[in-house]
């Protein structure tokens, strides 16, 4: 059994959507144990009687999760411990089980030497405010005493039977999948080829050292592999997925990546074709096409915060089809759960695809584009990033400007827009522009160089 340690809690971890740390830094066993009995009791406050856990494939999950095993028990709450597999299946349990609960202990995109948690509790993921309260429980030492079950449970072949009754491709297409090393390798592969594809596998082996490149599908650089498999094998398409498995990347058969807002376009588009009144959700990343195509096709666009749990929180609330952000996270409501599923994501993907008579590049030029800027990153220190923010909305004096501020600092103009927004996973400034032309982008990169500058002298400007 654990014991409380000297050292207190560190308050870092507790992020806007998730607990995230360094393991052994700011993120020890201990602590994973505390988590869970707070977790464990909130949970039976809610009514549960058990709750759900898995992990990813980190070398730290294994001990992590045992951690959080024994802290939840500890409350007298049951476990239901699904072992290792992808965010996504721990999240479908919630939806399939008794329990409407559940824990996944993953450092999702980050690092090898980060760890964390995603949590639901009662059909609620938790963010903020439910994030927060686990914090108070933890040092006021609010827990419930009790002796709560272990149970294991595979509910691979569930979630794949599920998926492959569901979604059909009317044709054969060869793909290219890039796990990246991540726990997504456990499941992805066997889905698409249920599916129908032919499957080339990259990197699908599960090591929680991340030999090949980053398991984090934002990045240009963590695709260079499957663009280059993709054009040697002749594929119609390359999906890759986050360490998790709740983040899509798309490359078509010519090399060109589609960025998440241009997926989520396509997907708007066949959702709008059967639900012409649906409602879209998207984070304040996305490119302003996406706003302009829903209401051409019919639906209604909300643009949100980023983060997987808010998207989702105000998915519940507005009851959309459909939802995504810029980092790769998509929400299928229509027939799916509305859960972020990054494999579920690819096949609702390749079932367009295959419907289609085109290759996947003459698909996506159907969809606007325009020229724009990967995300930026602007590293600072972890408690500077919040006062940097506050300080650049209220210094922001764009005239010929519509200010957004629902998450950092949206400006649009008529030509372009920009956006500086506090990560809440690593310690930096996020940012992103688009524009009519190559002037415009600059000019509008040069007015947030000047604000930021304004803010901070020193700090280090990728543009």
């Amino acid at each position: 059994m654990l014991e409380q340690s000297d050292k207190s809690i560190h308050p870092s971890i507790f992020r806007a959507y998730d607990i995230r740390g360094i393991v052994n830094k700011t993120l020890r066993e201990i602590d994973i144990y505390l988590l869970g009995k707070a977790i464990g009791t909130k949970a039976i406050r809610k009514g549960e009687r058990s709750i759900a856990i898995a992990r990813d494939g980190r070398l730290s999950s294994p001990l992590l999760h045992a951690a959080l095993s024994d802290g939840l028990l500890s409350t007298g709450v049951d476990v239901i411990d699904l072992g290792m597999v992808p965010t996504p299946l721990l999240y479908y349990a919630t939806h399939n089980l008794e329990t409407r609960s559940g824990v996944m202990l993953t450092g999702s995109h980050n690092p090898a030497e980060y760890n964390g948690l995603k949590m639901i509790v009662n059909g609620e993921t938790l963010a903020e405010t439910g994030i927060q309260e686990l914090y108070q429980a933890i040092i006021t030492k609010d827990f419930l005493q009790g002796e709560g079950q272990l149970s294991e449970l595979d509910m691979v072949e569930r979630y794949l039977t599920h998926v492959a009754r569901d979604v059909r491709l009317p044709s054969s297409l060869k793909i290219v999948i890039d796990c990246g090393n991540g726990v997504a390798g456990s499941v992805a592969p066997e889905l698409f080829r249920r599916l129908g594809a032919e499957v080339i596998e990259l990197f699908c082996e599960i090591d929680g050292n991340f030999p090949n490149h980053h398991p984090d599908p934002s990045s240009t650089e963590n695709l260079q592999s499957l663009i280059q498999k993709v054009k040697e094998t002749g594929a119609d398409i390359g999906l890759a997925f986050d360490g998790d498995g709740d983040r899509l990347g798309v490359v078509t058969n010519e090399g060109e990546i589609i960025w998440p807002d241009r997926q989520l376009m396509l997907f708007a588009r066949s959702i709008l074709r059967k639900e012409p009144l649906a409602r879209i959700i998207y984070d304040v990343k996305c490119t302003r096409h996406l706003a302009e195509m829903i209401k051409a096709w019919g639906g209604e666009p909300i643009m949100w915060k980023t983060g997987h749990s808010l998207i989702k929180s105000k998915l519940i609330e507005t009851q959309a089809a459909l939802a995504g952000e810029m980092s790769g996270h998509i929400f299928f409501k229509d027939q799916w759960y509305g859960f972020d599923d990054a494999i579920y994501a690819g096949a609702r993907l390749l079932q367009i695809l295959s419907m289609e008579n085109k290759t996947s590049s003459a698909l996506f030029r159907e969809i606007p584009n325009s020229i724009n800027t990967p995300e930026l990153k602007i590293y600072v220190e972890e408690n500077e990033k919040f006062e940097l923010m506050n300080a650049l909305i209220q210094k922001a004096n764009f005239t010929s400007g519509e200010n957004i501020t629902i998450d950092g600092l949206r400006v649009n103009f008529a030509d372009g827009w920009g956006l500086v927004r506090p990560s809440n996973t690593t310690p930096c400034l996020v940012l992103r522009f688009e524009a009519d032309s190559e002037t415009v982008l600059k000019r509008i990169q040069d007015l947030f160089r000047d604000l930021l500058f304004s803010v901070k002298p020193d700090l280090e400007i990728p543009f």
